[in-house]
């Protein structure tokens, strides 16, 4: 990397703009599907995860809750009793699982970033080697602190990338080009990992967005992620000065045609993670259609102190049951005011036990 720069939105609303080699002005290029090799990596805008006002108004909403009507014999964290999951749905009747599937049998816990980006996440911040040593290091204690579940190492590949400009297009994003996607699944591959695919819609449709990455998504390594933050198709507002959401049709339409690809591929089922960290991120949860052939993950992604974090994933994830949950850990953003990083031993006392867990 050989330049950046920082720029603010007015307003509660901030967002990072990093600018990457080669850029000689900070707008957003056309998005590119396929890149010669001999071409250098593309000029792309980066936003970090959702400035600290945005993130931090959502998760201090989860204090408003009214506490359970009876006090428990133990006195649990927000997110932990087993009473509030049950009363909420929990566990979940799902479809039974199919043969291959990962969920609930293992653990995953991802590493969350793009390769072009020291700022967007570990997956990036770190040379590849140094990377993949630190996420060794984090499924060894994942595994040391619940020996019974079998971890599954994996990277999450921010492959659209939520853009301020809208480009040529008029878009807002940015699609990864295909030997970028490429290396990061040799990476994977390296290390005995999963590969996700992550989608920052920006302004454009996942109905068009999805069908791109098909070629990758084929493959029975390969899971999908999508970021209901940054959709913000329907409201106009550019990515990082409000925050996005995906209804259920949205998130339905994505999880059949990962069921249509299993079937016309033969291939285990997929795990589908959706980011969440505000009531309006996910609009009629209900109508989520669960599938076989899809594992659908509602992944808490919010910051902040560790009693945030646990009231989010409580009023976000817990009291809006749909299938598994996942759980976020920000390595300079949770611990940036002095606030410890949650250690796996304090994450599995949610309930229920996050099986997805990523580190960003």
């Amino acid at each position: 990397m050989k330049k950046q720069s920082v720029s603010r939105y007015a307003g509660s609303f901030a967002c990072l703009l990093l600018v990457l080699s080669g850029c000689t002005n900070n707008k957003s290029v056309e998005p590119i599907s396929n890149m010669e090799k001999n071409e250098p990596a593309p000029v792309i805008t980066v936003f970090s995860a959702t400035s600290s006002s945005i993130r931090k108004a959502a998760l201090f909403a989860a204090q408003s809750s009214s506490a359970d009507a009876a006090a428990p014999k133990i006195k649990y964290n927000a997110g932990e009793s087993p009473d509030f999951a049950k009363s909420h749905g929990w566990p979940v009747k799902d479809p039974a699982a199919l043969p291959g599937s990962l969920l609930p049998r293992k653990r995953i816990v991802a590493y969350y970033g793009n390769p072009l980006s020291k700022k967007m996440g570990v997956l990036g911040e770190f040379p590849k080697d140094d990377m993949l040593r630190k996420l060794k290091g984090e499924v060894v204690a994942w595994q040391a602190a619940d020996p019974a579940t079998p971890v599954q190492p994996a990277l999450h590949l921010i492959a659209v990338v939520a853009q301020g400009e809208p480009g040529k297009d008029g878009k807002y994003r940015m699609i990864m080009p295909d030997k970028i996607i490429s290396q990061v699944y040799g990476w994977a591959k390296e290390a005995g990992a999963l590969l996700f695919i992550d989608i920052q819609t920006g302004h454009d449709d996942i109905r068009s967005v999805l069908p791109r990455f098909e070629w990758i998504l084929k493959n029975p390594d390969v899971h999908l992620g999508i970021d209901p933050e940054f959709n913000l198709i329907k409201s106009g507002k550019k990515p990082g000065t409000k925050i996005g959401s995906y209804d259920a049709a949205d998130i339905n339409y994505a999880s059949a045609f990962l069921k249509d690809l299993v079937k016309k591929n033969n291939l285990p089922p997929k795990v589908f993670t959706v980011h969440r960290f505000t009531k309006g991120g996910v609009t009629n949860s209900r109508d989520i259609i669960l599938r076989p052939e899809v594992q659908m993950v509602m992944h808490m992604d919010g910051w902040g102190a560790p009693w945030l974090k646990r009231n989010s994933y409580k009023e976000y994830i817990v009291s809006e049951p749909v299938q598994y949950t996942g759980f976020k850990l920000f390595y300079h953003n949770d611990t940036k005011k002095g606030d410890p990083l949650l250690k796996p031993r304090e994450v599995l006392k949610l309930n229920p036990k996050p099986l997805y867990i990523q580190y960003q």
